[in-house]
Protein backbone atom coordinates (compact mmCIF):
# COMPACT_ATOMS: atom_id res chain seq x y z
CA UNK A 1 0.00 0.00 0.00
CA UNK A 2 1.22 3.47 -0.65
CA UNK A 3 2.35 5.88 1.78
CA UNK A 4 -0.58 7.76 2.65
CA UNK A 5 0.72 11.43 2.53
CA UNK A 6 4.38 11.22 1.92
CA UNK A 7 6.20 12.15 -1.49
CA UNK A 8 4.51 10.88 -4.23
CA UNK A 9 6.57 9.29 -6.93
CA UNK A 10 5.73 9.56 -10.68
CA UNK A 11 6.67 6.36 -11.43
CA UNK A 12 4.68 4.73 -8.49
CA UNK A 13 1.56 6.85 -9.93
CA UNK A 14 2.13 5.78 -13.18
CA UNK A 15 1.73 2.42 -12.38
CA UNK A 16 -1.38 2.67 -10.75
CA UNK A 17 -2.55 3.91 -14.04
CA UNK A 18 -2.53 7.94 -13.54
CA UNK A 19 -1.71 10.31 -16.38
CA UNK A 20 0.41 13.28 -15.88
CA UNK A 21 0.87 14.89 -19.23
CA UNK A 22 -0.14 18.43 -17.36
CA UNK A 23 2.85 18.63 -15.18
CA UNK A 24 5.23 19.10 -18.17
CA UNK A 25 3.16 22.57 -18.61
CA UNK A 26 4.70 24.02 -15.78
CA UNK A 27 8.46 23.95 -15.22
CA UNK A 28 8.80 24.45 -11.16
CA UNK A 29 6.49 21.30 -10.42
CA UNK A 30 8.62 19.38 -8.85
CA UNK A 31 9.45 15.91 -10.19
CA UNK A 32 8.06 14.58 -6.72
CA UNK A 33 5.42 16.66 -5.27
CA UNK A 34 3.19 15.68 -1.85
CA UNK A 35 -0.55 17.28 -2.48
CA UNK A 36 -2.72 17.64 0.40
CA UNK A 37 -6.99 19.11 -0.63
CA UNK A 38 -7.34 21.71 1.80
CA UNK A 39 -10.37 22.29 3.86
CA UNK A 40 -13.20 24.40 3.03
CA UNK A 41 -12.26 26.99 5.49
CA UNK A 42 -8.81 27.59 4.53
CA UNK A 43 -8.78 30.86 2.59
CA UNK A 44 -9.82 31.04 -0.87
CA UNK A 45 -8.89 32.83 -3.87
CA UNK A 46 -11.55 32.88 -5.22
CA UNK A 47 -14.97 30.80 -5.78
CA UNK A 48 -16.05 29.46 -9.32
CA UNK A 49 -19.70 28.85 -10.13
CA UNK A 50 -21.33 28.33 -13.21
CA UNK A 51 -24.52 29.99 -14.71
CA UNK A 52 -25.58 26.76 -16.30
CA UNK A 53 -29.24 26.43 -16.38
CA UNK A 54 -30.97 25.06 -19.51
CA UNK A 55 -34.27 25.13 -20.53
CA UNK A 56 -33.50 21.77 -21.49
CA UNK A 57 -32.90 20.07 -18.16
CA UNK A 58 -34.46 22.46 -16.19
CA UNK A 59 -37.40 23.22 -17.70
CA UNK A 60 -39.27 26.61 -19.34
CA UNK A 61 -41.15 27.51 -16.01
CA UNK A 62 -38.14 26.56 -13.14
CA UNK A 63 -35.41 28.13 -14.80
CA UNK A 64 -35.96 31.95 -14.47
CA UNK A 65 -36.16 31.29 -10.84
CA UNK A 66 -32.72 28.81 -11.40
CA UNK A 67 -30.96 31.61 -12.73
CA UNK A 68 -31.68 34.11 -10.23
CA UNK A 69 -30.71 31.59 -7.17
CA UNK A 70 -27.35 31.41 -8.91
CA UNK A 71 -27.06 35.38 -9.27
CA UNK A 72 -28.08 35.33 -5.26
CA UNK A 73 -25.64 33.01 -4.13
CA UNK A 74 -22.83 34.64 -6.70
CA UNK A 75 -23.81 38.15 -5.36
CA UNK A 76 -23.58 36.85 -1.66
CA UNK A 77 -20.29 35.22 -1.99
CA UNK A 78 -18.32 38.31 -3.53
CA UNK A 79 -19.20 40.49 -0.42
CA UNK A 80 -16.50 38.21 1.11
CA UNK A 81 -13.91 36.87 -1.66
CA UNK A 82 -13.67 37.09 -5.59
CA UNK A 83 -16.18 34.53 -8.12
CA UNK A 84 -15.53 33.56 -11.11
CA UNK A 85 -18.79 32.45 -13.24
CA UNK A 86 -18.95 30.34 -15.69
CA UNK A 87 -21.45 31.38 -18.57
CA UNK A 88 -22.14 30.16 -22.18
CA UNK A 89 -21.51 33.19 -24.86
CA UNK A 90 -25.00 34.11 -25.79
CA UNK A 91 -26.01 34.43 -21.93
CA UNK A 92 -23.01 36.60 -21.04
CA UNK A 93 -25.35 40.16 -21.40
CA UNK A 94 -27.93 38.17 -19.22
CA UNK A 95 -25.98 37.00 -17.11
CA UNK A 96 -23.85 40.15 -16.46
CA UNK A 97 -27.39 42.00 -16.23
CA UNK A 98 -28.29 39.56 -13.39
CA UNK A 99 -24.95 39.57 -11.54
CA UNK A 100 -23.35 42.04 -9.32
CA UNK A 101 -20.25 44.33 -11.15
CA UNK A 102 -17.78 42.40 -8.61
CA UNK A 103 -18.34 38.91 -9.68
CA UNK A 104 -16.61 38.17 -13.22
CA UNK A 105 -17.58 36.29 -16.23
CA UNK A 106 -15.78 33.69 -18.17
CA UNK A 107 -16.82 32.27 -21.35
CA UNK A 108 -17.66 28.62 -21.42
CA UNK A 109 -19.83 25.69 -22.77
CA UNK A 110 -21.94 24.42 -20.19
CA UNK A 111 -24.71 21.33 -20.01
CA UNK A 112 -25.29 22.26 -16.48
CA UNK A 113 -24.69 24.48 -13.20
CA UNK A 114 -23.28 22.50 -10.75
CA UNK A 115 -19.67 23.36 -10.40
CA UNK A 116 -18.82 21.40 -7.38
CA UNK A 117 -18.86 18.29 -9.49
CA UNK A 118 -17.82 19.58 -12.58
CA UNK A 119 -15.27 21.30 -11.63
CA UNK A 120 -11.87 20.43 -10.60
CA UNK A 121 -10.57 19.82 -7.29
CA UNK A 122 -7.55 22.25 -5.95
CA UNK A 123 -4.74 20.78 -4.09
CA UNK A 124 -1.67 22.31 -3.07
CA UNK A 125 1.85 21.70 -1.40
CA UNK A 126 4.33 22.62 0.66
CA UNK A 127 6.45 23.98 -2.09
CA UNK A 128 3.83 26.60 -2.34
CA UNK A 129 2.56 24.80 -5.85
CA UNK A 130 -1.20 24.78 -6.71
CA UNK A 131 -2.72 22.04 -9.46
CA UNK A 132 -6.07 20.93 -10.20
CA UNK A 133 -7.35 17.32 -10.08
CA UNK A 134 -9.50 16.25 -13.08
CA UNK A 135 -12.08 13.62 -11.87
CA UNK A 136 -13.29 12.92 -15.05
CA UNK A 137 -17.34 14.16 -14.97
CA UNK A 138 -19.67 11.24 -16.33
CA UNK A 139 -22.96 13.01 -15.91
CA UNK A 140 -23.06 11.53 -12.71
CA UNK A 141 -23.23 7.30 -14.11
CA UNK A 142 -24.42 8.07 -17.27
CA UNK A 143 -27.49 10.20 -15.80
CA UNK A 144 -27.32 13.27 -17.73
CA UNK A 145 -25.86 14.61 -20.94
CA UNK A 146 -22.48 16.08 -19.90
CA UNK A 147 -20.02 16.47 -23.22
CA UNK A 148 -19.55 20.00 -22.28
CA UNK A 149 -19.46 19.57 -18.39
CA UNK A 150 -16.55 16.81 -18.76
CA UNK A 151 -14.49 19.80 -20.56
CA UNK A 152 -14.89 22.19 -17.25
CA UNK A 153 -12.52 20.76 -15.29
CA UNK A 154 -9.57 21.55 -17.64
CA UNK A 155 -11.12 25.46 -18.36
CA UNK A 156 -10.68 26.33 -14.93
CA UNK A 157 -7.20 24.97 -14.45
CA UNK A 158 -6.50 26.69 -17.57
CA UNK A 159 -8.10 29.82 -16.70
CA UNK A 160 -6.81 29.19 -12.90
CA UNK A 161 -3.20 29.09 -14.15
CA UNK A 162 -2.55 25.93 -12.55
CA UNK A 163 -1.05 22.43 -13.62
CA UNK A 164 -4.14 19.56 -14.94
CA UNK A 165 -3.87 16.24 -12.84
CA UNK A 166 -5.18 13.89 -14.43
CA UNK A 167 -6.86 10.42 -13.34
CA UNK A 168 -8.35 7.25 -13.97
CA UNK A 169 -10.86 7.66 -10.97
CA UNK A 170 -14.54 9.07 -11.45
CA UNK A 171 -15.94 10.96 -9.21
CA UNK A 172 -17.70 14.43 -8.49
CA UNK A 173 -16.22 17.00 -5.63
CA UNK A 174 -19.36 16.48 -3.64
CA UNK A 175 -17.81 13.22 -2.87
CA UNK A 176 -15.03 14.02 -1.11
CA UNK A 177 -15.43 15.94 2.32
CA UNK A 178 -12.24 17.07 4.52
CA UNK A 179 -10.71 18.22 7.39
CA UNK A 180 -7.31 19.18 5.63
CA UNK A 181 -5.66 17.37 8.63
CA UNK A 182 -5.73 13.65 6.38
CA UNK A 183 -9.25 12.70 7.19
CA UNK A 184 -12.24 12.69 4.68
CA UNK A 185 -15.82 11.35 4.99
CA UNK A 186 -16.78 9.61 1.58
CA UNK A 187 -20.31 7.79 0.86
CA UNK A 188 -19.78 4.44 -0.91
CA UNK A 189 -22.98 4.75 -3.06
CA UNK A 190 -20.51 7.99 -5.17
CA UNK A 191 -17.48 6.05 -5.77
CA UNK A 192 -17.59 2.80 -5.23
CA UNK A 193 -20.57 2.39 -8.04
CA UNK A 194 -20.32 0.76 -11.20
CA UNK A 195 -21.59 3.41 -13.03
CA UNK A 196 -18.51 5.16 -11.75
CA UNK A 197 -15.59 3.08 -11.15
CA UNK A 198 -16.39 -0.56 -12.28
CA UNK A 199 -14.49 -3.41 -10.81
CA UNK A 200 -12.22 -1.24 -8.21
CA UNK A 201 -12.70 -2.11 -4.47
CA UNK A 202 -12.56 0.12 -1.33
CA UNK A 203 -9.11 -0.94 -0.48
CA UNK A 204 -7.95 -0.18 -4.27
CA UNK A 205 -10.53 3.01 -4.03
CA UNK A 206 -8.32 4.40 -1.27
CA UNK A 207 -4.47 3.70 -2.87
CA UNK A 208 -5.59 5.34 -5.87
CA UNK A 209 -7.22 8.21 -4.38
CA UNK A 210 -5.74 9.28 -0.53
CA UNK A 211 -1.99 9.84 -2.30
CA UNK A 212 -3.56 12.78 -4.47
CA UNK A 213 -5.21 13.96 -1.73
CA UNK A 214 -2.92 14.01 0.89
CA UNK A 215 -5.03 11.32 3.05
CA UNK A 216 -4.21 9.19 6.17
CA UNK A 217 -7.71 8.15 7.14
CA UNK A 218 -11.67 7.73 4.94
CA UNK A 219 -14.25 7.61 6.94
CA UNK A 220 -16.80 5.27 4.74
CA UNK A 221 -20.56 6.03 5.21
CA UNK A 222 -22.81 3.77 2.94
CA UNK A 223 -24.74 6.49 1.35
CA UNK A 224 -27.62 5.31 -0.67
CA UNK A 225 -27.70 4.48 -4.53
CA UNK A 226 -30.38 5.40 -6.98
CA UNK A 227 -32.72 7.59 -5.65
CA UNK A 228 -31.04 10.72 -6.37
CA UNK A 229 -29.01 11.66 -9.75
CA UNK A 230 -25.74 12.14 -7.47
CA UNK A 231 -26.44 8.22 -5.46
CA UNK A 232 -25.74 10.09 -2.57
CA UNK A 233 -23.25 12.38 -2.17
CA UNK A 234 -21.36 12.71 1.11
CA UNK A 235 -22.15 16.75 1.06
CA UNK A 236 -25.72 15.95 1.55
CA UNK A 237 -24.92 14.14 4.64
CA UNK A 238 -21.88 15.46 6.58
CA UNK A 239 -19.62 17.95 6.79
CA UNK A 240 -16.17 18.87 8.44
CA UNK A 241 -16.65 22.19 10.79
CA UNK A 242 -12.93 21.85 11.58
CA UNK A 243 -10.37 18.60 12.29
CA UNK A 244 -12.33 16.83 14.51
CA UNK A 245 -15.78 18.78 14.59
CA UNK A 246 -18.76 17.28 12.04
CA UNK A 247 -22.03 18.48 11.14
CA UNK A 248 -24.57 16.00 10.28
CA UNK A 249 -27.65 16.04 8.37
CA UNK A 250 -30.93 13.83 10.17
CA UNK A 251 -33.86 13.39 8.30
CA UNK A 252 -36.92 12.60 11.00
CA UNK A 253 -39.64 11.81 8.59
CA UNK A 254 -39.97 7.77 8.76
CA UNK A 255 -41.42 7.49 5.37
CA UNK A 256 -38.52 9.37 3.89
CA UNK A 257 -36.12 7.27 2.21
CA UNK A 258 -33.23 9.32 3.82
CA UNK A 259 -34.27 8.99 7.29
CA UNK A 260 -33.07 5.21 8.12
CA UNK A 261 -29.55 6.12 6.25
CA UNK A 262 -28.80 9.29 7.97
CA UNK A 263 -29.58 7.42 11.18
CA UNK A 264 -27.00 4.95 9.66
CA UNK A 265 -24.47 7.60 9.23
CA UNK A 266 -24.95 9.29 12.85
CA UNK A 267 -24.31 6.10 14.24
CA UNK A 268 -20.73 5.71 12.34
CA UNK A 269 -20.09 8.98 12.75
CA UNK A 270 -20.71 8.73 16.77
CA UNK A 271 -18.00 5.75 16.94
CA UNK A 272 -15.35 6.99 14.42
CA UNK A 273 -11.90 8.72 15.14
CA UNK A 274 -10.01 10.87 12.28
CA UNK A 275 -6.66 10.32 11.08
CA UNK A 276 -4.70 11.49 14.08
CA UNK A 277 -7.50 9.41 16.44
CA UNK A 278 -9.67 11.66 17.78
CA UNK A 279 -13.71 10.72 18.02
CA UNK A 280 -15.63 13.00 16.49
CA UNK A 281 -17.93 15.57 17.98
CA UNK A 282 -20.88 15.58 16.30
CA UNK A 283 -23.33 18.10 15.45
CA UNK A 284 -26.76 17.18 14.51
CA UNK A 285 -28.82 19.48 12.00
CA UNK A 286 -32.75 17.79 11.14
CA UNK A 287 -34.29 19.04 7.99
CA UNK A 288 -37.05 21.35 7.77
CA UNK A 289 -40.86 20.31 8.13
CA UNK A 290 -41.84 21.55 4.81
CA UNK A 291 -41.19 23.45 2.29
CA UNK A 292 -42.15 26.12 -0.33
CA UNK A 293 -45.33 24.17 -1.61
CA UNK A 294 -44.86 26.12 -5.13
CA UNK A 295 -41.03 24.02 -5.20
CA UNK A 296 -41.62 20.63 -3.49
CA UNK A 297 -41.09 18.19 -5.47
CA UNK A 298 -39.40 14.66 -5.20
CA UNK A 299 -36.28 16.23 -5.69
CA UNK A 300 -36.22 18.92 -3.38
CA UNK A 301 -32.97 18.91 -1.45
CA UNK A 302 -34.55 19.81 1.94
CA UNK A 303 -31.45 19.93 4.14
CA UNK A 304 -28.94 22.72 6.03
CA UNK A 305 -25.71 20.69 4.99
CA UNK A 306 -25.23 22.06 1.98
CA UNK A 307 -24.00 25.40 2.89
CA UNK A 308 -20.69 27.27 1.72
CA UNK A 309 -17.82 28.45 3.59
CA UNK A 310 -16.22 31.61 1.95
CA UNK A 311 -13.76 33.74 3.60
CA UNK A 312 -15.17 35.06 6.76
CA UNK A 313 -19.15 33.92 6.28
CA UNK A 314 -21.52 30.99 5.97
CA UNK A 315 -23.86 31.00 2.72
CA UNK A 316 -26.55 28.52 3.81
CA UNK A 317 -30.27 27.86 2.78
CA UNK A 318 -33.54 28.99 4.04
CA UNK A 319 -36.19 27.09 3.36
CA UNK A 320 -39.55 29.19 4.87
CA UNK A 321 -39.80 26.69 8.05
CA UNK A 322 -39.13 29.83 10.51
CA UNK A 323 -38.28 26.96 13.41
CA UNK A 324 -36.24 25.10 11.86
CA UNK A 325 -34.57 27.25 9.66
CA UNK A 326 -33.89 29.36 12.89
CA UNK A 327 -32.47 26.15 14.51
CA UNK A 328 -30.22 25.21 11.95
CA UNK A 329 -28.69 29.07 11.55
CA UNK A 330 -28.15 29.15 15.36
CA UNK A 331 -26.37 25.82 15.23
CA UNK A 332 -24.15 26.57 12.54
CA UNK A 333 -23.70 29.91 14.11
CA UNK A 334 -22.29 28.67 17.02
CA UNK A 335 -19.69 26.16 15.26
CA UNK A 336 -18.51 29.15 13.46
CA UNK A 337 -18.83 32.21 15.92
CA UNK A 338 -16.35 34.37 13.94
CA UNK A 339 -18.23 33.74 10.66
CA UNK A 340 -21.25 36.20 9.07
CA UNK A 341 -23.78 33.77 8.58
CA UNK A 342 -25.84 34.97 5.72
CA UNK A 343 -29.38 32.71 4.91
CA UNK A 344 -30.86 32.92 1.81
CA UNK A 345 -34.03 30.90 -0.43
CA UNK A 346 -32.06 29.53 -3.35
CA UNK A 347 -35.94 27.19 -3.77
CA UNK A 348 -35.35 26.48 -7.38
CA UNK A 349 -32.16 24.93 -7.28
CA UNK A 350 -33.06 22.86 -4.21
CA UNK A 351 -36.13 21.66 -6.54
CA UNK A 352 -33.79 20.42 -8.66
CA UNK A 353 -32.21 18.19 -5.97
CA UNK A 354 -29.14 20.65 -5.10
CA UNK A 355 -27.88 23.35 -2.62
CA UNK A 356 -25.52 26.28 -2.44
CA UNK A 357 -22.53 23.92 -1.88
CA UNK A 358 -23.44 22.17 -5.36
CA UNK A 359 -23.13 24.55 -7.11
CA UNK A 360 -19.67 26.50 -5.93
CA UNK A 361 -16.11 24.79 -5.78
CA UNK A 362 -13.22 26.65 -3.74
CA UNK A 363 -9.75 28.25 -4.67
CA UNK A 364 -7.70 28.31 -2.34
CA UNK A 365 -4.87 30.38 -1.86
CA UNK A 366 -1.37 28.90 -1.71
Amino acid sequence: MLSRRGFIQRSSLAALGFLLPSFRAKADIQETSSWVMPAEGDEHQRTWMGFGGSERIWGRELLPEVRRNLALIANTIAQYEPVTMLVRPEEKKLARKMLSSDVELLEASLDDLWLRDTGPIFVVNDQGDKAAINFNFNGWGEKQTYRNDAKVAGRIANAAGVPEIQTDLILEGGCIEVDGEGTAIITESCVLNNNRNPGVSKHQFEDLLMPLLGLDKIIWLPGIKGMDITDGHTDFYARFARPGVVLAGFDPDPNSFDHKVTLRHLELLERAKDAEGRSLELITLQAPDYVSPNYDSDDFAAGYIGYYECNDAIIMQAFGDKRADRAAKDAIQAVFPDHYIEQIRIDGIAAGGGSIHCATQQEPIV
